[in-house]
């Protein structure tokens, strides 16, 4: 399993202040990570890793914080009151619009000015960090790219390992291989129900415990389209930071069973207010109909 770097203790401790005021305040408030993240425009697990210490926090986030929670931003970082005011200074000096550029904006404004030298490729992976930095670190891919239109696609192929055991830590950009191409029409005679083929998309599953189901490093068509739980099956979902493939069964009480097809790892029982979908899964690419 691939493993992210730890947070120093310091950037740790910025998290962990964060995450104490809003379990402390959130009640009292209405809040959820569901409404936080809707406040910050990112995605709910973006929010759990920056709570949870796997992403450090950022100046848009800690902005996001302060107003949601009312409190100053020095209550739970230093550094990034300290970074954001040197930010207002600066701004007051080179004009108004200089803090509502994001992160992709401003990085393209440099390699216009200062990125001639640099390659294609280089280019396109700046401007790839600085989209993944806007949005938390966290994967969020092309979900709503339509393919061609016609009896064949192309379904795009992310390079998204979602572990069938301990759990992968997302990229914080996909990678994308080769595009697949398939008939929605074919596929929904194998009984593949999906609404719209442009919410498609392949991903790889990783490890042993969804075996015999899935193995290790199969394809497998998800629909993108799905985010929340809608049934019994299998799901890809990130929890504790971690993307993962497994069954999920709903028990009630707020309550999910995360289940392996694989007997050797038992049953889970996790929170659903602390699991994110990210998609379900429809298809092995070995043809086996989930």
């Amino acid at each position: 399993m691939s493993k992210k770097k730890e947070l120093s203790p310091e950037l740790k401790a910025e998290c962990d202040a964060a995450k104490a005021i809003f379990v402390s305040k959130k009640n009292a408030l209405g809040l959820t990570q569901a409404s936080l993240a809707e406040e910050a425009d990112i995605s709910a697990a973006a929010v759990a890793m920056y709570l949870n210490g796997t992403n450090p926090l950022n100046a848009k986030f800690a902005s996001v914080l302060s107003r949601v929670l009312k409190v100053p931003i020095e209550k739970f970082s230093k550094r990034l009151a300290h970074e954001i005011s040197g930010l207002t200074s600066t701004a007051e000096h080179a004009g108004p619009s200089t803090l509502s550029l994001s992160a992709a904006e401003m990085v393209r404004q440099m390699l216009e000015k200062q990125g001639k030298g640099l390659s294609e490729d280089a280019r396109r992976r700046l401007l790839a960090a600085a989209d993944a930095d806007d949005d938390g670190g966290v994967i969020e891919v092309d979900y709503y790219r339509p393919g061609v239109v016609g009896d064949e696609v192309w379904i795009a192929h992310y390079d998204v390992r979602a572990a069938m055991g301990g759990g992968q830590i997302p990229h914080d950009y996909p990678e994308l291989f080769q595009d697949v191409r398939v008939s929605p029409q074919h596929l929904r005679e194998m009984g593949v129900e999906f609404k719209e083929h442009f919410h498609l998309k392949m991903v790889t599953g990783w490890g042993q415990s969804m075996a015999p189901t899935i193995k290790h490093r199969d394809p497998l068509l998800v629909d993108v389209s799905v985010r929340e739980f809608v049934g019994d099956g299998i799901y890809m979902f990130s929890w504790e930071g971690h993307l993962y493939i497994k069954r999920l069964q709903w028990l009630g009480d707020e309550q999910i069973t995360m289940l392996s097809d694989n007997p050797r790892h038992p049953p889970q029982t996790i929170r659903a207010e602390d699991t994110y979908i990210q998609a379900r899964v429809l298809l092995v690419w070995n043809a086996h109909l989930v």
